[in-house]
């Protein structure tokens, strides 16, 4: 996986949450990856192929669900203590996406989130971003999770399969306050 993006570079945050996403750091990632993740400054910016690299590793020895639980891992690291007083309901976490998404990325043509439908216990999300989109289901989960607005997220389309952008469609049953919040339909 290569963003072909020379000037996206990511947080050193969500590179460093590997280390906390598997019981067995040196089974599923390495010796190459733990010496290299040393390096690593949490506040420094970093090429996003440093990610894409981590993740193709996570992928291959641990799978999509290595991949969920970090994505969960880069939420909590980079963006649970700095949003939550800000993030009440879905429709926050929904709509903060992106700007979540530009906290931690930075550079041009970086792609980016849009929630393209909303309503009541559902959403559909567009993504075009580099990343995997397991690691950005963990996120998600994670987000949905502090805001106790828990949702199933199901992938409809990938670039990885082929598709221009992924979709993913969320379904949950919170309704009301907790999942719209102050957002309307859309």
């Amino acid at each position: 996986m290569n963003s072909e993006n020379l000037s996206h570079e990511t947080l050193g945050t969500d590179l460093l949450a590997a280390l906390n996403t598997t019981k067995y750091p040196l089974e599923t990632l390495g010796p190459y990856w733990l010496e290299r993740l040393r390096t690593i400054r949490p506040a420094s910016w970093y090429p996003v192929d440093t990610l894409l690299e981590l993740q193709g590793q996570l992928v291959r020895h641990g799978g999509n669900a290595a991949l969920v639980q970090m994505g969960r891992q880069v939420f909590r690291d980079s963006h649970l203590e700095r949003l939550m007083p800000t993030l009440r309901s879905a429709g926050d976490v929904l709509f903060a996406l992106d700007a979540m998404y530009r906290f931690a990325n930075r550079g041009k043509n970086i792609g980016g989130w849009e929630v393209l439908r909303f309503g009541p216990g559902h959403a559909t999300l567009r993504k075009s971003t580099p990343q995997h989109c397991a690691l950005d289901e963990g996120f998600l989960y994670e987000a949905l999770r502090a805001v106790d607005a828990e949702a199933l997220i199901v992938q409809q389309a990938c670039t990885l399969r082929g598709a221009p952008w992924c979709e993913l469609e969320l379904c949950s049953p919170v309704r009301g306050v907790r999942w719209m919040g102050e957002h309307p339909l859309k």
